[in-house]
């Protein structure tokens, strides 16, 4: 989704029923052009350098109606603060432990889930996420060069 123009946007807006905002387009680019799974936090670092006057909590509330709208996606909130996906299609996620990163993996990297007991009546499934938790390669580089250090 990076190098969308001012009129892709207006249009993905449009489709998704949003009002065109000069604040959204900011922090719209800014989500598309950071790699990974960016926080709010990372967001309004970047967007403040163009528009200085915004506030976190604007960031929040724009990334939070990207959220709603279905234009992105969200990575499970319990590994700290919100994180923005912008891979929308169905896939899992690696979790490094120690640096907190995340790297997509393709839904067909990962066997089928199956749920060994009936769920509740009435739960209904929208879909499902794995997350592999673990260390990633340049956490486990460090580790090897001082091995008192251990993160758990």
């Amino acid at each position: 989704m990076t190098g969308v123009s001012i009129s892709q946007f207006r249009e993905l807006c449009q489709r998704h029923g949003l009002a065109v905002t000069h604040q959204r387009q900011v922090i719209f680019e800014a989500l598309t052009s950071m790699p990974g799974h960016p926080s709010p936090e990372e967001v309004f670092e970047r967007v403040r350098k163009k528009v200085p006057a915004i506030s976190l909590a604007t960031v929040y509330k724009a990334i939070h109606t990207f959220l709603d709208s279905g234009i992105f996606g969200e990575v499970s909130v319990h590994h700290g603060s919100l994180r923005v996906d912008r891979n929308i299609s169905p896939h899992h996620h690696l979790v490094c432990t120690r640096c907190k990163s995340i790297t997509d993996i393709e839904e067909s990297d990962v066997e089928p889930v199956q749920l060994r007991r009936s769920l509740p009546a009435g739960f209904q499934v929208h879909r499902y996420a794995v997350e592999i938790l673990g260390v990633c390669p340049r956490c486990s580089e460090q580790s090897q060069g001082n091995p008192d250090k251990q993160h758990y």
